[in-house]
């Protein structure tokens, strides 16, 4: 059966109610249950009467203009930051990747990006999927700075390195501008997932089906319900024949 949630929380195509009770001649809608005399529309195979087409197919456009598409990054972005918090926790305790916390990050992205937008679509189903990816490489940034901070202390307590630092420079150092360093800085985080599955194949395949499975779940989520939705049709005559 098709369940459609969201605006039209009321409407229920779960329990089947072929008739009215009490009314002839006339057949009940699956999403209020209320009387059908006249006409009626086919949402996907079930009847469904003119009020619940109606916000079915709200349910169906994608939410326009800017201000939906920002709310849901906001929602989107807290979700990530708290999925990435998870994931790191997850990873840091037991030292694996488990797939079933990616595909939550997928979720609460998802979830949050369609609470936010009040619909779906495919922009959002293209930014829930930006954010997934981004709380993944979130996640895997504080594991990756520390491996480089265990890597430059052991170099630095090296005698090759104690006798570099004694050398006098020839050249002053140039240090890059903030700018450029946090550009730097956010570009290295952003291919950090792309790194880890490179740098550590063949075994690293799971970690690149795990990143997918959860972008798959966000994109699932923030996507418009599949429905068909033809009519009117007169009661008492089949779908084949509209009004």
């Amino acid at each position: 059966m098709t369940e459609v949630s969201g605006a039209g929380a009321d409407l229920q195509f779960e329990t089947a109610i072929p008739k009215a009770a009490g009314v002839a001649g006339a057949v009940a809608c699956r999403g209020c249950s209320r009387p059908i005399t006249s006409t009626y529309y086919d949402v996907s195979g079930q009847t469904t009467c003119a009020e619940c087409r109606t916000k079915i197919g709200a349910l169906l456009e994608t939410p326009r203009g800017a201000a939906p598409l920002v709310k849901a990054g906001v929602f989107g972005a807290g979700a990530g930051i708290a999925g990435a918090i998870v994931y790191y926790g997850v990873i840091a305790i037991t030292h694996f990747e488990i797939g079933i916390v990616a595909i939550l990050i997928g979720y609460m992205v998802g979830y949050a990006v369609r609470k936010g937008a009040g619909g779906g679509g495919r922009r959002f189903q293209v930014l829930a999927i930006a954010l997934t990816y981004a709380a993944v490489a979130l996640a895997y940034t504080p594991i990756v700075v520390k491996a480089a901070i265990d890597a430059n202390r052991k170099t630095a307590q090296s005698p090759a390195a104690a006798a570099d630092a004694q050398a006098p420079e020839s050249e002053a150092r140039t240090r890059p501008s903030p700018a450029l360093a946090i550009a730097t800085l956010l570009g290295l985080i952003a291919a950090l997932p792309v790194v880890v599955v490179v740098g550590g194949l063949p075994s690293s395949i799971i970690s690149a089906a795990i990143i997918f499975f959860g972008m798959r779940q966000a994109w699932k989520m923030t996507g418009t319900p599949a429905l068909v939705i033809t009519g009117p049709y007169r009661v008492g005559t089949p779908p084949a024949v509209p009004v």
